[in-house]
């Protein structure tokens, strides 16, 4: 039996900055689900080290390699942004055992807004199963390498960003 609809995933973060990790789960996603949106958050509960705007071009940069994967900014609801955009699955990573019980809350909240739409968790590769994009962050400020948990791309403007805050 075959369908005729789209299964869409989305898979939302303020992706602040987007990590090895990030990268990895949207690798594997986009090979589980035929549609894939990148939900690039607005950021209102967190002060972003990078514009919504910088983080978007990011992940449109990143997300390019895959076909069915799209980047689109959000604001509000997360209920809202899978409706609006025909989300059955809106997809989590998980790296540790201390995230789980937080992502288990959200997956009941969502499940109570959004009961047709199911909640997957990912867990990372094993190198990337540490890395969070707030320890990227303090790495770097502090002056660290984060060649390891970055791309290129990232890690490039990561370099511009804090090389532009000691000019200031």
């Amino acid at each position: 039996m075959t369908s005729v609809t789209v299964l869409t995933a989305v898979y939302p973060g303020t992706f602040d900055p987007m990590t090895l990790g990030h990268e990895d789960l949207m690798r594997r996603a986009s090979r589980l689900f035929e549609r894939l949106i990148i939900a690039v958050a607005a950021g209102h509960h967190k002060r972003t080290m990078f514009s919504l705007d910088e983080r978007l071009e990011t992940a449109r940069q990143l997300a390019a390699k895959y076909p069915n994967v799209e980047v689109i900014p959000f604001r509000g609801l997360l209920r809202d942004f899978v409706l609006e955009h025909d989300g059955k699955v809106v997809v989590r990573g998980l790296r540790a055992v201390s995230d789980f019980e937080y992502e288990f809350q959200m997956a009941g909240m969502n499940r109570t807004l959004m009961p047709d739409v199911e909640t997957v968790f990912l867990t990372p590769s094993d190198q990337y199963q540490f890395i969070s994009s707030t320890f990227v962050r303090e790495i770097a400020t502090l002056g660290g390498d984060v060649s390891k948990f970055v791309s290129p791309l990232v890690l490039q403007k990561l370099r511009e960003r804090l090389a532009n805050r000691t000019e200031e």
